[in-house]
Protein backbone atom coordinates (compact mmCIF):
# COMPACT_ATOMS: atom_id res chain seq x y z
CA UNK A 1 0.00 0.00 0.00
CA UNK A 2 2.99 3.02 0.58
CA UNK A 3 3.99 1.85 -2.67
CA UNK A 4 1.32 2.50 -4.20
CA UNK A 5 0.50 5.66 -2.48
CA UNK A 6 4.39 6.55 -3.37
CA UNK A 7 3.66 5.72 -7.20
CA UNK A 8 0.51 7.53 -6.97
CA UNK A 9 2.02 10.58 -5.68
CA UNK A 10 4.81 11.14 -8.19
CA UNK A 11 2.19 10.15 -10.82
CA UNK A 12 -0.27 13.46 -9.33
CA UNK A 13 3.49 15.31 -9.53
CA UNK A 14 3.13 15.78 -5.92
CA UNK A 15 7.33 14.95 -5.59
CA UNK A 16 7.58 17.16 -2.43
CA UNK A 17 4.44 15.51 -1.13
CA UNK A 18 6.02 11.87 -1.87
CA UNK A 19 9.19 12.86 -0.48
CA UNK A 20 8.22 13.81 3.01
CA UNK A 21 5.80 10.78 2.81
CA UNK A 22 8.86 8.70 2.15
CA UNK A 23 10.85 10.32 4.82
CA UNK A 24 8.28 9.77 7.25
CA UNK A 25 8.02 5.84 6.40
CA UNK A 26 12.02 5.75 7.92
CA UNK A 27 11.97 7.79 10.60
CA UNK A 28 10.48 5.62 14.09
CA UNK A 29 9.05 9.03 16.01
CA UNK A 30 6.93 10.08 13.25
CA UNK A 31 4.58 7.27 14.71
CA UNK A 32 4.08 9.66 17.57
CA UNK A 33 2.64 12.07 15.76
CA UNK A 34 -0.54 12.83 14.89
CA UNK A 35 -2.18 11.83 11.80
CA UNK A 36 -2.73 16.32 11.56
CA UNK A 37 0.79 16.90 12.43
CA UNK A 38 1.96 14.48 9.71
CA UNK A 39 -0.41 14.95 6.88
CA UNK A 40 0.43 19.27 8.01
CA UNK A 41 4.28 18.50 7.01
CA UNK A 42 3.45 16.93 3.95
CA UNK A 43 1.66 19.68 2.77
CA UNK A 44 4.42 22.06 3.90
CA UNK A 45 7.25 19.78 1.92
CA UNK A 46 4.76 20.06 -1.14
CA UNK A 47 4.49 23.80 -0.70
CA UNK A 48 7.98 24.44 -0.69
CA UNK A 49 8.75 22.06 -3.74
CA UNK A 50 5.80 23.89 -5.48
CA UNK A 51 7.26 26.98 -4.85
CA UNK A 52 11.10 26.77 -5.17
CA UNK A 53 10.44 25.06 -8.76
CA UNK A 54 8.21 28.11 -9.79
CA UNK A 55 11.00 30.47 -8.46
CA UNK A 56 13.79 28.49 -11.18
CA UNK A 57 11.35 28.87 -13.73
CA UNK A 58 10.93 32.79 -12.68
CA UNK A 59 14.58 33.15 -12.75
CA UNK A 60 15.42 30.84 -15.92
CA UNK A 61 12.62 32.90 -17.92
CA UNK A 62 13.98 36.79 -16.75
CA UNK A 63 17.49 35.54 -18.48
CA UNK A 64 19.77 38.10 -15.86
CA UNK A 65 22.84 38.74 -16.90
CA UNK A 66 24.35 38.57 -13.52
CA UNK A 67 23.08 36.65 -10.44
CA UNK A 68 22.66 39.68 -7.55
CA UNK A 69 20.87 40.05 -4.18
CA UNK A 70 19.89 43.04 -2.12
CA UNK A 71 21.40 41.33 0.75
CA UNK A 72 24.56 42.29 -0.77
CA UNK A 73 24.40 45.80 -2.26
CA UNK A 74 27.53 47.92 -1.41
CA UNK A 75 26.10 51.00 0.13
CA UNK A 76 30.11 51.78 1.36
CA UNK A 77 31.51 53.18 -1.76
CA UNK A 78 30.79 56.66 -2.47
CA UNK A 79 28.56 57.07 -5.19
CA UNK A 80 25.29 58.44 -3.79
CA UNK A 81 23.15 55.54 -3.80
CA UNK A 82 20.59 56.44 -0.90
CA UNK A 83 19.34 53.45 1.50
CA UNK A 84 16.02 54.79 1.95
CA UNK A 85 15.39 54.43 -1.49
CA UNK A 86 16.54 51.07 -2.40
CA UNK A 87 14.47 50.11 0.84
CA UNK A 88 11.11 51.30 -0.39
CA UNK A 89 12.78 49.49 -3.82
CA UNK A 90 12.97 46.12 -2.38
CA UNK A 91 9.68 46.54 -0.78
CA UNK A 92 8.22 45.91 -4.08
CA UNK A 93 5.64 48.19 -4.16
CA UNK A 94 6.58 49.89 -6.85
CA UNK A 95 6.22 47.11 -8.99
CA UNK A 96 2.31 46.41 -7.34
CA UNK A 97 1.47 49.85 -8.81
CA UNK A 98 3.35 49.60 -12.09
CA UNK A 99 5.84 52.74 -11.31
CA UNK A 100 9.38 52.98 -13.29
CA UNK A 101 12.36 52.81 -11.60
CA UNK A 102 15.46 55.01 -14.02
CA UNK A 103 19.12 53.94 -12.45
CA UNK A 104 21.92 56.46 -14.32
CA UNK A 105 25.42 56.85 -13.59
CA UNK A 106 28.94 56.18 -15.28
CA UNK A 107 30.20 52.77 -16.39
CA UNK A 108 31.34 50.84 -13.31
CA UNK A 109 29.18 52.47 -10.99
CA UNK A 110 26.56 49.25 -10.67
CA UNK A 111 24.23 49.95 -12.68
CA UNK A 112 23.22 46.45 -14.07
CA UNK A 113 23.83 44.81 -10.75
CA UNK A 114 21.22 46.60 -8.82
CA UNK A 115 19.06 46.51 -11.73
CA UNK A 116 20.11 42.68 -11.21
CA UNK A 117 19.26 42.25 -7.34
CA UNK A 118 16.32 43.91 -7.73
CA UNK A 119 14.79 41.87 -10.26
CA UNK A 120 16.51 39.15 -8.50
CA UNK A 121 14.13 40.54 -5.32
CA UNK A 122 10.72 40.43 -7.42
CA UNK A 123 11.27 37.09 -8.70
CA UNK A 124 11.55 35.53 -5.22
CA UNK A 125 8.38 37.51 -3.95
CA UNK A 126 6.88 36.08 -6.85
CA UNK A 127 6.50 38.58 -9.74
CA UNK A 128 7.56 37.80 -13.09
CA UNK A 129 10.36 39.54 -14.57
CA UNK A 130 12.05 39.75 -17.52
CA UNK A 131 15.64 41.60 -18.08
CA UNK A 132 17.23 43.02 -21.93
CA UNK A 133 20.08 44.48 -22.82
CA UNK A 134 18.84 47.71 -24.58
CA UNK A 135 20.91 47.71 -27.62
CA UNK A 136 19.76 43.83 -28.17
CA UNK A 137 15.97 44.64 -27.38
CA UNK A 138 15.85 47.21 -30.18
CA UNK A 139 17.34 45.07 -32.80
CA UNK A 140 15.12 42.43 -31.60
CA UNK A 141 11.94 44.75 -31.96
CA UNK A 142 13.21 45.68 -35.58
CA UNK A 143 13.68 41.83 -36.63
CA UNK A 144 10.31 40.95 -35.08
CA UNK A 145 9.01 43.87 -37.55
CA UNK A 146 10.51 41.86 -40.37
CA UNK A 147 9.82 38.70 -40.12
CA UNK A 148 6.21 38.81 -38.86
CA UNK A 149 6.58 38.42 -35.02
CA UNK A 150 6.45 41.53 -33.37
CA UNK A 151 2.84 40.56 -32.23
CA UNK A 152 4.16 37.96 -30.23
CA UNK A 153 7.20 39.41 -29.44
CA UNK A 154 4.98 42.83 -27.66
CA UNK A 155 2.96 40.07 -25.85
CA UNK A 156 5.99 38.66 -24.19
CA UNK A 157 7.29 41.79 -22.96
CA UNK A 158 3.64 42.83 -22.03
CA UNK A 159 3.01 40.20 -19.74
CA UNK A 160 5.50 40.45 -16.91
CA UNK A 161 5.53 42.31 -14.09
CA UNK A 162 8.80 44.04 -14.79
CA UNK A 163 10.64 44.96 -17.73
CA UNK A 164 14.25 45.75 -16.90
CA UNK A 165 16.07 47.40 -19.71
CA UNK A 166 19.47 47.92 -19.46
CA UNK A 167 22.15 50.19 -21.13
CA UNK A 168 19.30 52.34 -22.78
CA UNK A 169 20.42 55.05 -24.95
CA UNK A 170 23.77 52.99 -25.09
CA UNK A 171 23.59 52.97 -29.29
CA UNK A 172 22.40 55.52 -31.28
CA UNK A 173 18.41 53.88 -32.61
CA UNK A 174 16.94 54.70 -35.19
CA UNK A 175 12.99 56.77 -35.28
CA UNK A 176 11.27 53.35 -35.58
CA UNK A 177 12.71 51.40 -33.66
CA UNK A 178 11.94 54.36 -30.58
CA UNK A 179 8.24 54.35 -31.65
CA UNK A 180 8.52 50.33 -31.56
CA UNK A 181 9.94 50.82 -28.31
CA UNK A 182 6.88 53.25 -27.22
CA UNK A 183 4.45 50.77 -28.23
CA UNK A 184 5.91 48.43 -25.77
CA UNK A 185 5.65 51.00 -22.48
CA UNK A 186 1.89 51.67 -24.63
CA UNK A 187 1.13 48.22 -24.36
CA UNK A 188 2.48 47.48 -20.81
CA UNK A 189 0.83 47.67 -17.12
CA UNK A 190 3.78 46.08 -15.51
CA UNK A 191 6.18 48.46 -13.84
CA UNK A 192 9.76 49.12 -15.65
CA UNK A 193 13.27 49.47 -14.74
CA UNK A 194 15.54 51.24 -17.17
CA UNK A 195 19.47 52.00 -16.53
CA UNK A 196 21.95 54.06 -18.58
CA UNK A 197 25.46 55.69 -18.93
CA UNK A 198 23.27 59.18 -19.40
CA UNK A 199 21.35 61.13 -16.69
CA UNK A 200 17.72 60.75 -16.96
CA UNK A 201 17.03 64.72 -18.21
CA UNK A 202 19.41 64.20 -21.00
CA UNK A 203 17.80 61.37 -22.15
CA UNK A 204 15.25 63.54 -24.22
CA UNK A 205 18.18 64.44 -26.90
CA UNK A 206 19.08 60.54 -26.93
CA UNK A 207 16.27 59.48 -28.46
CA UNK A 208 16.24 60.87 -32.91
CA UNK A 209 12.72 61.12 -32.46
CA UNK A 210 11.56 64.06 -31.29
CA UNK A 211 7.93 63.23 -31.01
CA UNK A 212 8.57 59.76 -30.14
CA UNK A 213 10.96 61.12 -26.83
CA UNK A 214 8.15 63.53 -25.57
CA UNK A 215 5.65 59.72 -25.13
CA UNK A 216 8.46 58.24 -24.03
CA UNK A 217 9.62 60.33 -21.28
CA UNK A 218 6.06 60.91 -20.25
CA UNK A 219 5.38 57.08 -19.84
CA UNK A 220 8.42 56.60 -18.17
CA UNK A 221 9.44 59.50 -15.90
CA UNK A 222 6.38 60.34 -14.28
CA UNK A 223 6.27 59.25 -10.38
CA UNK A 224 9.70 56.85 -11.05
CA UNK A 225 12.57 56.34 -8.63
CA UNK A 226 15.11 58.18 -10.00
CA UNK A 227 18.53 57.01 -8.93
CA UNK A 228 21.79 58.94 -10.14
CA UNK A 229 24.90 57.09 -9.29
CA UNK A 230 28.00 59.31 -8.96
CA UNK A 231 31.27 59.19 -8.33
CA UNK A 232 34.68 56.92 -8.87
CA UNK A 233 34.20 53.44 -10.85
CA UNK A 234 33.95 50.42 -8.34
CA UNK A 235 35.64 48.05 -10.83
CA UNK A 236 39.28 49.61 -9.29
CA UNK A 237 39.08 48.41 -6.47
CA UNK A 238 36.96 44.93 -7.54
CA UNK A 239 34.33 46.09 -5.33
CA UNK A 240 30.76 43.89 -5.15
CA UNK A 241 27.73 46.29 -6.36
Amino acid sequence: MREQTQDKLIAMKLNGMADAYQEQQRQVQSADLSFDERFAMLVERQWVWKENRALTTRMRFASFKLQASMEEVNYRHPRELNRGVMDELASNQWIRLGRACLISGATGLGKTWLACALGHHACRDGYRVLYAYGPKLFRDLAQAQVDGSLTRYLKKLAGVDLLIVDDFGLEQGRPDQYRLFLEVLDDRKGANLITSQYPVDTWHDLISDPTAADAILDRLVHDAYVVALKGESMRKGDQSA
